[in-house]
Parts: C-alpha cells; sequence; structure tokens
C-alpha cells in the first residue's frame, strides 16, 4: 500500500488513520501525520505513525493526500504544499464549506480532488461520510470511499449537496443526541431514576437504528410491527405528531442547511 500523509491530525485525521490501521488497509508505518509542532505528536509517533511538522515534505510520496483542518487554515496549508504537489497525488479535503474548486484554485486545476465530510463518531468508527468530487474519475472515488469506510459508512453524492449533507449527518448527530435525552428525561417522568433511563433510553434507539440497518427495512415497517389496535404505542406516536414531532424535526434540519449555505455566502 502506497503513502498516505494526513494533514492536520487532530480528532478527525488521527480517528481516520487508527482506523485504517485497525481495519489492515495500511500500516501506522506507511502513514504520516502532521501538525504544527512535533511535540504534540508524541503518543502517535509511539504508535508506529510517522510524524512530521512539514507539510510539505510530508507530502511527498504519498499516494493520498488528506487535508484534515479547519476551514479557516486550508488556504495557509494549501499555499504550502502547492509547490511540491504532484499531478498523480489525490487530494482529499474533509474543510466544510471548501470546494473541490477552492482546492484547485490554490493547488492547481490540474489536481485530483475529492470532498469527504464525516461525523464526530468518526471517533468511534460510525462516522456517516458523504464523499463527493468535481470530475475525479470513479477509480479514484473508490479508493477514498475505502478510506472512509474504514471508519463507518459512506455515500457517495453530488458535490452540490454536501452542505445538505451538514445538515441531514453532521449536525444530524445532535439532533439525534436530544431526541434520546427528551426519552430519558420522559423514563424520569414515569418512575424511573435518571441513570436508568438514560441507559434504557441510549439502547432502545441504538436497537431502532441497528434494526433497520440489518434488515434493510423501511422505518414505518417496523412501526408497524410494534403497534397494535387501542395500544399504547400508537397512543404515544398520535400524541408526539399531533405536537408537531415529525414536522419539527423536518423543519429543523431544513433550517440547519439553510444556515450552512448562508454561512458559505
Amino acid at each position: 500500500m502506497s503513502k498516505l500523509t494526513i494533514i492536520g491530525s487532530g480528532n478527525i485525521g488521527f480517528s481516520l488513520a487508527k482506523g485504517l490501521v485497525k481495519s489492515n488497509i495500511y500500516q501506522a508505518g506507511d502513514i504520516v501525520l502532521t501538525r504544527r509542532t512535533l511535540a504534540s505528536l508524541e503518543e502517535e509517533a509511539k504508535q508506529g505513525f510517522g510524524v512530521s511538522a512539514n507539510n510539505a515534505e510530508a507530502i511527498q510520496g504519498a499516494e493520498i493526500i488528506v487535508l484534515a483542518v479547519l476551514p479557516q487554515q486550508i488556504k495557509k496549508v494549501m499555499e504550502e504544499i502547492a509547490p511540491v504537489v504532484q499531478r498523480d497525488q489525490i487530494i482529499v479535503s474533509v474543510a466544510s464549506g471548501v470546494s473541490c474548486q477552492d482546492v484547485k484554485e490554490v493547488l492547481g486545476q490540474d489536481k485530483t480532488v475529492v470532498r469527504a465530510m464525516p461525523n464526530t463518531a468518526i471517533a468511534i468508527g460510525q462516522s456517516m461520510t458523504c464523499i463527493a468530487t468535481d470530475n475525479a474519475d470513479a477509480e479514484v472515488v473508490k479508493k477514498v470511499e475505502k478510506l472512509f469506510e474504514a471508519v463507518g459508512s459512506v455515500v457517495v453524492i453530488n458535490e452540490d449537496l454536501m452542505t445538505s449533507a451538514t445538515a441531514l449527518c453532521a449536525c444530524g448527530i445532535a439532533f439525534f443526541l436530544r431526541a434520546i435525552r427528551a426519552a430519558s428525561q420522559g423514563g424520569v417522568e414515569i418512575g424511573f431514576h435518571a441513570h436508568d433511563a438514560l441507559k434504557m433510553a441510549i439502547q432502545t434507539a441504538k436497537g431502532a437504528a441497528d434494526l433497520l440497518l440489518q434488515t434493510h427495512s423501511h422505518p414505518e415497517s417496523e412501526i408497524d410491527k410494534v403497534t397494535s389496535p387501542k395500544g399504547c404505542t400508537i397512543a404515544g406516536l398520535n400524541e408526539m405528531e399531533h405536537n408537531g414531532l415529525s414536522s419539527a424535526f423536518i423543519k429543523g434540519i431544513k433550517l440547519s442547511a439553510k444556515k450552512s449555505w448562508r454561512s458559505l455566502q
């Protein structure tokens, strides 16, 4: 396997590196991690990863370069590596709101660029990562898919949907966490201790998600299995819907997407 360089080895970058090693896609020694100071990479070096504080040197010989930096940092980082980036190197950007064209304007129009947007569940190997490109070929996209499949699930989308993906997948983590929190509060109201109610809500939510993932069924199909005529489940669901549960969720996702679009203007 050719070398991989991850520039900006914070939470996302290091989580990706660990996932790739755990999945045996790369050996630790084939991955170079960079940060501004080597002292902040001591633990990573002990685990066998290559480390560097020099981005331009770190990308030499790498098949894939992952730009895992904040949007406000990416231009400076790209300017550092622009003189040495080769045409056959694959550039993967995880910087939110930075288009493939934005990257090419600094690194060159002949470069191959793919965008990736993981969410915070990457830390436990359960990210929902959306990837997109302007014109990279299918083989390149497959390589990038394989990278992020090591830390969760991947969906390839059109680049113009990346901002919408932020609302559904990145902001979505917070939405589902709030739903779990609400369920646990309801549990306390009906008699459970807070720690028990939270544990029960978390496992129930996890079970529901896994049920859909493993059976590939539609949510409504599974709902039908637990709703009986005049039963307590349908009564609870209808009360939630009367108070706008689905509508509030949909409106929240739409507003988050709208705010994301505005932040790019």
